[in-house]
């Protein structure tokens, strides 16, 4: 079986950490994004992926070359020379998608975290024996997005943006399978799969739809980033909490890289991530935090809500919050404050941040 993964551009909504990385390889969880989802596609049987994109092939294919062996898997590259929406990368990759002897193709948004239940997807795609399939996921609020109108069998009735009354509550989780025949209808432009394609198959009876189980988040920016951590860690505690940290000064769920040095009298979480080869000074209180690989929090610090890039310090009793980000190689002085600043690459903070502002 084959796939494609919407890489896309330029990762803006996640800046500053993708001004050094793009977004797939950012690592979410300890694992760069892309590959939570490659995982999951080589164990629903997939051989072949298609990272269709438009920004640093090179940076990716580096990044992921290691995990083709390892993984038993080819990693392709679809290079957009201008950006072609969400459904003109099938139209890009068609010689590949459509040589799979009438095998069906899964299609993933690379931003999307779930449990990747891409096993029963095709199962359940493969019993009803129509076009297509949509995973979809329940929201508390459904007219910030757009809605999925379904009949008890699954088929899809339509799609209403921002419904003002109530029709449902469930929306495009962004994990798709489909049979090749719907690379005919896809042209090679910028097109837009949610509203040129879906509409037509759906009024066709071509377009069913899959309830996602568990959590979901579109993980593209800060603040859903670290939402998307909090689910993925409850998740873990639920299914493999052997991957969780646990001891002294610990309130699960943490994940701890295995290289990272703890310090005396820390208490670290809920819900915090600490990468390879980080290293946290006594007396450090983190909680719902990243801290990425190389990092330095000294002594006495205070970190909530917040992500550390990579290779950068957060100097001795420094309290940062309020979904503030630093990018690269970023160095907070000693005794400072950080109130939702986004911070550049590169960079050595020294005075306080007191009110959420990006710094350049």
């Amino acid at each position: 079986m084959k796939a494609l993964i919407l890489v896309g551009g330029f990762g803006t909504r996640l800046r500053p950490l993708t001004l050094s990385f793009p977004k797939p390889i950012v690592e979410f969880c300890n694992k760069s994004m892309i590959m939570h989802q490659i995982e999951a596609l080589v164990a629903a049987g997939v051989k072949e992926v298609v990272l269709a994109i438009n920004y640093k092939p090179e940076l990716m294919s580096e990044k992921l070359k290691p995990y083709e062996a390892q993984l038993g898997i080819k990693i392709r590259y679809s290079q957009e020379e201008t950006p072609l929406g969400t459904a003109g990368p099938l139209a890009l990759a068609r010689d590949i998608l459509g040589s799979g002897d009438g095998e069906p193709f899964f299609v993933l948004n690379s931003d999307v975290t779930c449990e990747f239940p891409l096993t029963d997807l095709l199962r359940y795609h493969r019993s009803h024996g129509k076009e297509g399939t949509i995973m979809v996921t329940k929201v508390e609020e459904p007219s910030k997005y757009g809605v999925v109108v379904m009949k008890e069998n699954g088929e899809i009735e339509r799609f209403v943006e921002k419904p003002q009354l109530f029709v449902g509550n469930k929306i495009n989780a962004g994990i798709y399978i489909f049979n090749p025949s719907i690379l005919d209808r896809i042209e090679l432009r910028p097109t837009s799969i949610e509203t040129e394609i879906f509409p037509a198959m759906a009024r066709e009876g071509n377009l069913y739809a899959m309830e996602l189980p568990g959590f979901w988040m579109d993980v593209g920016q800060p603040p859903d980033f670290l939402r998307g951590m909090c689910l993925y860690l409850g998740s873990l505690r639920q299914k493999d909490p052997s991957k969780l940290a646990s001891g002294k000064g610990i309130i699960g769920p943490v994940m701890i890289d295995e290289s990272a040095v703890i310090g005396r009298d820390c208490v670290i979480g809920p819900n915090v991530v600490i990468g390879k080869d980080c290293v946290i000074e006594d007396g450090v209180r983190l909680s719902e935090t990243t801290v990425l690989q190389g990092s330095v929090i000294k002594s006495n610090s205070w970190v909530h809500r917040s992500i550390v890039g990579w290779q950068s310090t957060v100097g001795r009793w420094v309290r940062m919050e309020n979904v503030s980000v630093l990018g690269q190689d970023v160095h907070i002085r000693d005794e400072l404050y950080i109130n939702g600043g986004s911070v550049l690459p590169h960079k050595t903070i020294s005075t306080s941040i007191t009110e959420p502002k990006v710094v350049m």
